[in-house]
C-alpha cells in the first residue's frame, strides 16, 4: 500500500478538464470524442446520458480544446493530439460560450428565472475586459452587452434582465463575440433539461418551457453567429415542446452507435485503472457491480462508481462495494414507477427484472416532462434513459429488451422499489381493513356506505 501514496489523485467531484490535466489527477482519456464528434457533427448536437456518466467533464474538454487562448499543452500525450491536421484546424480557434443549467432548481418560477439570469450573466461577465474595451464593437453593441451583466442595485450578486433580454441573451452574446473575434461561436449547454424537470416537479412547467423555448430557438435556430452547439441532458426532450421548427438537431442518445464509448468507462479502461492502482484483484467485483450498461454498441461502466470505489479501496482494500450512484439523485422516478403498478404495470415484471430476466418494451426516446407519467410506455423509456435499466437488444427499432445493468442497480430495485411495494401493500391492506370494518358497521346498522361517510338507512 505504501507505493500507492505516489500514485495520481483520483478526480472525485471534479468536472473541469483543465484542472484534472494540470493538477496531476488520473484521467481516462476521452479526447478521441473530439475527433469522432467532428466526423459526425451537425449544427445542433445533443448527447443524452444518465447522470454521472461524464457529460460535464466532456463538455469541459470541448471548451478547453476549441476556445481561443486555450492551453494546448493540456492535450499533450492524449489521443486527440495524434490528429495533427484536426488540431491545426480546430484547436484554440473559436470563441466559446459554455454554461451549465444543472443549478436551475428553483422552488418557483421567479427563483428559477433569477438563477437563469445569474448563469448567463456570469458567463457574459467572463468576457468583460474583452468586450467592454473592444474597438470592434460600437456603443450600441456595448450597451447590449451591459444589459447582460446588469446587477440588482440591492443585491450585486443578482443579475437583472427583462424577458426580452434574457430570451435573447445567448444570441446577443454570440453575436458580440463573433464581431470581436471575427469567428463564429461554439455554444455549449450542459444539463439543458434540468430546469424543465425541476419546473415539472414544482408546477411551473408552462412558464419555464416558454422561457427555454424562446432562449434556445434564438441562439440555435436564427443565429448567423453560431458555428455549432452541443447540449447534454438525461432526456431527449421532444422537439415539439422545446425545439419547435429546429430541423437540424443531431442526436447522440444511449441507443446510437456514434460516440457511444466516450460516456462511461470501457472494460479496457477499467482494467488499466485497476492495474495502475494495484487493484487488479478487484476486477471481478467491479465488473459485477458497476458494469452492464449498453450504449449503442459499447458496454460501459458508470465512471462515478468506479472512481469512487477505487478511491475508497486505496484506503481500505477489504471494503465491500458500495452504492454511490443512487445517492446522486432523488427517487421520484422510481416512486412514480411503483405508483403506476395498479394502472397496468405488473409487479411480476419488476420481480423478473430483479431475478435477472429481460422484459421487452416499446421505447420512446423523445419525451416531454409534463407527459412523462401519462403512459406506462413512457415510464419504461425514462427508466432506460436515466440508467435504472439498460438495453440488451433492439427487436425492430422501437421494441427493446430491457434489463437491470448490475448489482448496484439491482440493490436499488430490491431495497428501494420493493420497500415501496410494501408501503403500497400496507396502504392497500389498511384500506381493505377499513372497508371491511365499514361494511360490517353498515350491515349492523343497516346503513349505506357512500364516499363521504355513512348515510343511515331508515328503519
Amino acid at each position: 500500500m505504501g507505493k500507492s501514496i505516489n500514485k495520481k489523485k483520483l478526480p472525485i467531484g471534479i468536472e473541469a478538464f483543465d484542472e484534472i490535466c494540470s493538477e496531476g489527477f488520473y484521467y481516462v482519456d476521452k479526447t478521441g470524442l473530439i475527433r469522432d464528434f467532428l466526423d459526425a457533427w451537425g449544427k445542433v448536437n445533443l448527447f443524452t446520458r444518465p447522470r454521472r456518466f461524464g457529460k460535464s467533464l466532456n463538455m469541459s474538454m470541448f471548451k478547453s480544446f476549441f476556445e481561443i487562448g486555450c492551453n494546448k499543452a493540456l492535450f499533450d500525450g492524449l489521443e486527440v493530439a495524434k490528429e495533427t491536421e484536426l488540431c491545426n484546424t480546430y484547436m484554440g480557434r473559436f470563441p466559446v460560450i459554455s454554461i451549465t443549467l444543472k443549478g436551475i432548481n428553483g422552488a418557483d418560477y421567479p427563483t428559477a428565472r433569477s438563477l437563469m439570469c445569474s448563469v448567463i450573466g456570469n458567463e457574459a461577465l467572463r468576457f468583460y475586459d474583452l468586450l467592454i474595451n473592444s474597438s470592434r464593437l460600437n456603443e450600441i453593441e456595448k450597451k447590449q452587452y451591459k444589459q447582460l451583466i446588469k446587477v440588482d442595485t440591492n443585491n450585486t450578486e443578482s443579475f437583472v434582465m427583462p424577458d426580452s433580454v434574457l430570451m435573447g441573451s445567448l444570441k446577443i452574446l454570440s453575436a458580440l463575440l463573433q464581431k470581436h473575434y471575427g469567428e463564429r461561436v461554439i455554444v455549449l449547454i450542459d444539463e439543458y433539461d434540468v430546469p424543465l424537470a425541476k419546473a415539472n416537479e414544482q408546477n411551473y412547467y408552462e412558464k419555464m418551457i416558454i422561457l427555454m423555448r424562446n432562449m434556445l430557438e434564438q441562439v440555435l435556430k436564427t443565429n448567423d453567429s453560431l458555428y455549432f452547439a452541443i447540449l447534454t441532458g438525461c432526456l431527449q426532450v421532444s422537439k415539439e415542446s422545446i425545439f419547435t421548427g429546429l430541423n437540424n438537431t443531431n442526436i447522440f442518445s444511449i441507443i446510437d452507435e456514434d460516440c457511444d464509448s466516450y460516456f462511461g468507462f470501457t472494460d479496457y479502461e477499467v482494467r488499466e485503472l485497476l492495474e495502475y492502482y494495484e487493484l487488479s484483484d478487484k476486477y471481478d467485483i467491479m465488473k459485477a457491480w458497476y458494469n452492464g450498461y449498453r450504449f449503442g454498441d459499447s458496454d460501459v461502466y458508470c465512471p462515478w462508481d468506479v472512481v469512487s470505489y477505487v478511491n475508497k479501496l486505496r484506503k481500505k482494500r477489504t471494503l465491500p462495494p458500495q452504492d454511490y450512484w443512487s445517492n446522486t439523485r432523488g427517487n421520484d422516478i422510481v416512486r412514480y414507477f411503483i405508483e403506476k403498478v395498479d394502472k397496468g404495470l405488473a409487479k411480476s415484471e419488476i420481480e423478473a427484472l430483479v431475478a435477472g430476466e429481460i422484459v421487452t418494451k416499446d421505447i420512446h426516446m423523445d419525451l416531454t416532462y409534463d407527459h412523462i407519467y401519462d403512459s406506462i410506455d413512457n415510464i419504461w423509456s425514462v427508466l432506460l434513459t436515466t440508467g435504472y435499466l439498460t438495453q440488451r437488444g433492439n427487436l425492430d427499432g422501437k421494441r427493446y429488451q430491457l434489463a437491470i445493468p448490475n448489482m448496484e442497480i439491482r440493490n436499488i430495485f430490491t431495497e428501494q422499489i420493493m420497500s415501496m411495494f410494501k408501503e403500497n401493500t400496507k396502504r392497500d391492506g389498511e384500506k381493505y381493513a377499513e372497508d371491511a370494518k365499514l361494511s360490517a358497521e353498515c350491515e349492523k346498522n343497516r346503513c349505506i356506505p357512500i364516499r363521504e361517510g355513512l348515510a343511515t338507512a331508515p328503519p
